[in-house]
């Protein structure tokens, strides 16, 4: 089996030796929690001296502040001393199957691979076997590549999806006897993840094979009207796979001959597939909050800017949340509704004549340009409603609830559209994002 014409690549698997507390060494993905430092405070506390790999990464809430190179450089330590003193172990090369239950579903069910950044393009427009799902933000590559670029090791947070609605790829792997990985609670309310190792080359090969067929451009062309296949769509971590992708370039820009370097493993990274048809798996909303703005002069923006392009809009305010919720399901229909909340009142933006298919893409393509003038506060993408109302209670906060997207549409849409507005959905609530435990090296 070919696995190399399906971007597949079987990975070596580093993991924990054996007597590592796996509730302390495995924490969430970076990206969460970013307006809630108490949160990492409070991870930091369970962790204590333990190893983990909150040694390993970067809690984006720490972005942007003064001891940026210096944290880059205790990870990069970090990483080299679990290395030296067997902190971390090779397994056999293999993939890993999980199954991981959360406060909110009993099971999600996913396969660690290693996909081949060859076969990715975040550029719009792009026809590749692996695309995006949002649209890169080229300034938000940076500070993750100074993360990665020293590092000797990759720590994945990304989920890829694939469309597989008859589950021939990941779920016949339950009924297979395999070797276990792990079994343990997770965190921080993060619910229990089992773990086995899959390393037997047929079942490797049946693996391949599954695949195979959902790539068959007979089979792609019926169900989307095109033959340009789309085997893997980002779902979570799109721009540290961007990241990845970025420092592979570098590494063939930098080779006289790059034909002597593709055998490197930063060629690859590590992700865990996901069937979008799975039952545990559902699309939220991700909501925006902005901080230090004026609510009156955002909005006052905002009727300006839908009106100048020809997008009138307007602006209600009202008692609670209750009567937004009847506001939006009142709502002429074609238009978009938004609620929000501003230094807790609560309202609701009606753009009457979208030119945009999706609410957030409405809501996002304004928010840009408000922000672009400079002179305005920051935002944050923010998962769950309660979190919402609980920022949008400052004075100076404005917080918007978006709709979720159908995950059943997500293939189709980026077939047919391109990719998404950036942070249109989120795979789950903050706490069933994907936790980090397995780690690749990325250096010879």
């Amino acid at each position: 089996m070919d696995l190399a014409k399906l971007a597949l690549h079987v990975p070596t698997i580093l993991f924990p030796r054996s007597g590592v507390d796996l509730t302390r060494w495995t924490v969430i993905a970076c990206d969460q929690y970013t307006a809630e430092p108490e949160y990492w405070e409070a991870v930091d506390q369970v962790v204590g001296s333990a190893p983990s790999t909150l040694r390993l990464t970067f809690p984006e809430v720490f972005l942007g502040k003064d001891d940026e190179a210096t944290r880059i450089a205790a990870i990069n330590a970090a990483m080299d001393r679990y290395l030296a003193d067997g902190t971390l172990r090779e397994l056999p090369p293999g993939f890993v199957l999980l199954d991981r239950q959360t406060a909110h579903v009993p099971s999600r069910k996913g396969l660690i691979v290693a996909l081949d950044l060859e076969h990715y393009d975040y550029l719009p427009g792009a026809q590749t076997l692996i695309r995006a799902t949002e649209g890169t933000i080229l300034d938000r590559l940076p500070p993750r590549i100074r993360v990665r670029e020293k590092a000797p090791i990759e720590l994945p947070h990304i989920m890829v999806l694939i469309d597989d609605p008859e589950r021939t790829v990941i779920e016949p792997l339950f009924d297979r006897e395999l070797p276990s990985l792990y079994d343990f609670e997770l965190m921080q309310n993060g619910g229990r993840l089992r773990g086995w190792h899959v390393d037997e080359p047929a079942v490797i090969d049946q693996i391949g094979r599954a695949l195979e067929r959902l790539a068959d451009p007979r089979r792609f062309e019926e169900r989307y009207g095109s033959d340009q296949v789309m085997l893997y769509a980002m779902g979570d971590g799109n721009h540290s796979f961007a990241t990845a992708k970025a420092i592979w370039e570098q590494l063939k820009a930098a080779t006289p001959d790059p034909a002597t370097i593709m055998d490197h493993p930063a060629r690859y990274a590590l992700v865990e597939l996901v069937n979008v048809h799975d039952p545990g798996l559902e699309f939220e909303a991700i909501h925006r909050v902005l901080f230090a703005v004026d609510a009156d002069n955002l909005l006052a923006c905002a009727k300006a800017h839908f009106s100048a392009v020809g997008t009138p809009c307007r602006v209600d305010w009202l008692a609670d949340a209750v009567e937004a919720a009847a506001a939006q399901a009142a709502a002429p229909d074609g238009s978009h509704a938004i609620p929000f909340i501003a230094g807790g009142r609560h309202g609701l933006l009606t753009v009457v004549h979208p030119h945009l298919t999706l609410a957030v893409a409405t809501l996002q393509e304004f928010l840009d340009a408000y922000l672009a003038e400079g002179a305005h506060g920051h935002i944050d993408y923010i998962h769950g409603a309660a979190a919402v109302e609980r920022l949008s209670a400052a004075a100076d906060a404005v917080g918007f609830l978006l709709p979720a997207l159908s995950k059943h549409e997500l293939f189709r849409t980026i077939v047919h559209d391109g990719a998404l507005a950036r942070k249109t959905f989120s795979m789950g609530e903050a706490d069933e994002k994907r936790f980090y435990l397995e780690c690749r090296r990325i250096t010879p």
